[in-house]
């Protein structure tokens, strides 16, 4: 499994995953609307990634999707810098896997490599979080070394905040 940039190739994958993931409320394509064209999406993510023309309250992202074997497996968005919502609730890195390819050790994969992507980019102290009853990333995080600090709750879900040390 390797990590990489949207490409306009993957277009069709990418909408099939934010549609599948959309059922669990999870935001596949973050900000991608119906009404954009797909080069424009892409453009928007290379924005991210280097802080250029940045909406309000967002904060220098790399998305990239996981890949294997030619499909499309899940994606991580790893933030840069942590703003007040990330660092309470949102964390460096947010990622999610299509319900086809879950329990395959492919959460742990992404985090491994978004972990790694965040100690190249000299980020050493890294938040993830997710919520208190998603057994699954609870397993996935503390196998990557995350040390619970504390569960905040917001919007009515109780999440649970982990801190992993750059080396883990």
């Amino acid at each position: 499994m390797k990590l990489r940039p949207l490409s306009l190739a993957d277009e069709s994958q990418a909408l099939l995953a934010h549609s599948e993931l959309a059922k669990d409320n999870f935001e596949f394509l973050l900000g991608y609307t119906e009404e954009m064209a797909w080069h424009e999406y892409l453009e928007i993510l290379e924005n991210e990634a280097t802080g250029t023309n940045l909406k309000e309250g967002r904060v220098p992202a790399t998305f990239l999707i996981a890949e294997s074997g030619g499909n499309l497996v899940g994606r991580t968005s790893i933030r840069h810098e942590l703003n007040d919502f990330l660092f309470n609730f949102g964390g460096h890195i947010g990622y999610g896997i299509r319900p086809s390819y879950r329990r395959q050790g492919f959460a742990t994969e992404v985090l491994r490599q978004s972990l790694a992507y965040l100690r190249e980019i000299g980020v050493t102290e890294v938040l993830v979080t997710c919520l208190d009853n998603n057994e699954g990333s609870k397993r996935v995080i503390e196998s990557q070394g995350g040390l619970l600090e504390n569960k905040v709750e917001y919007e009515g879900a109780l999440w649970r905040r982990y801190w992993i040390t750059s080396g883990s």
